[in-house]
C-alpha cells in the first residue's frame, strides 16, 4: 500500500511540476480557471514566470521528498539530506493542509469568495486534491 502511495504522490507531483513549467513558458490552456479573482475579470494575483518556475521546481522537490522517503535506505544519515529525511513529508502535509483550508477570502474550504470560476474549481478539484496531498503524506510519514 505504501509503494501505491508514494507512487501517486510522485506522478501527481510531477504531473503539476510539468504544469506550472508549460505556464511558466507562456502555455494558456487552464490559466483562466487557475488564478483566484475577486469577480470572474479581476484576479487578485498574477504571477509572473519566476513565480511560476518556483512553484514548479518547489512541486519536483517534494517529488523527490517522497521518493526519498520511500526508499529503504538509510538516507537520513547522509550529510544535509538528514533534515530533508525527517522532516520533508512532514512539511509537505502541513503546507498541503494549510492550502486546503486557505486564506479565508479567496481560496481553500474556507473561502468568502465562492462564486468566480477559480473558487469554484477551488472547491471541486483544487482543496480537495491539497487535502488528500496532505493526508497521503501523513500516511507515508507515520510508515516510516
Amino acid at each position: 500500500m505504501i509503494p501505491v502511495i508514494a507512487i501517486s504522490l510522485i506522478l501527481i507531483f510531477s504531473f503539476l511540476s510539468a504544469l506550472h513549467v508549460y505556464w511558466a513558458l507562456g502555455g494558456k490552456w487552464g490559466t483562466s480557471a487557475v488564478i483566484p479573482a475577486k469577480d470572474n475579470h479581476t484576479k487578485v494575483i498574477m504571477p509572473g514566470t519566476i513565480p511560476t518556475f518556483i512553484v514548479a521546481f518547489g512541486l519536483l522537490f517534494f517529488g523527490a521528498v517522497v521518493f526519498l522517503n520511500s526508499l529503504d535506505t538509510n538516507a537520513g544519515h547522509i550529510p544535509g539530506i538528514g533534515l530533508i529525511h525527517r522532516y520533508g513529508l512532514g512539511a509537505i502535509a502541513a503546507v498541503f493542509i494549510l492550502r486546503a483550508i486557505g486564506d479565508f477570502n479567496y481560496i481553500g474550504f474556507f473561502k468568502k469568495i465562492k462564486t468566480t470560476r477559480f473558487a469554484r474549481n477551488d472547491s471541486r478539484y483544487y482543496s480537495p486534491l491539497c487535502l488528500i496531498i496532505g493526508i497521503l503524506a501523513i500516511l507515508l510519514e507515520l510508515n516510516k
